[in-house]
């Protein structure tokens, strides 16, 4: 029998699947990039697109989402740092992407594992 964390990830690569080319290359690579880059965050369906959480019944901090453009975001439940350092009062929380390259993978590796400390 597939545990729970089976069907999500099931659900999350069929979610991927069903987008259409270009997106479904891009988000497949996204997600095989959050995966790799924290190992243990587990994937679900979240709002309808994937999000990435600590556990099945944790809250989700990081998500891809595939609308009129493919973004990639954290969530209010991340660990968040103000853009510029401790004096800044914005907080980058999403950032919009077409294709990834090496620069970006690494981009994101760093974005999603500071979301999850």
């Amino acid at each position: 029998m597939a545990s729970k964390d089976d069907k999500n990830l099931k659900r999350v690569l069929d979610k991927i699947a069903s987008m259409d080319e270009p997106a479904r290359r891009v988000m497949r690579r996204m997600h095989d990039v959050i995966v790799s880059a924290a190992p243990e965050l587990k994937p679900r369906i979240w709002y309808g697109m994937p999000g990435y959480a600590k556990s099945a019944s944790s809250p989700v901090l990081v998500f891809i989402r595939n609308d009129d453009l493919m973004s990639l975001g954290v969530s209010e439940k991340a660990t968040l740092e103000p853009a510029g350092g401790s004096d800044g009062l914005l907080i980058p929380a999403a950032w919009y992407f077409h294709d990834l390259d090496e620069a970006t993978e690494a981009r994101v590796a760093e974005i999603v594992r500071a979301a999850i400390e």
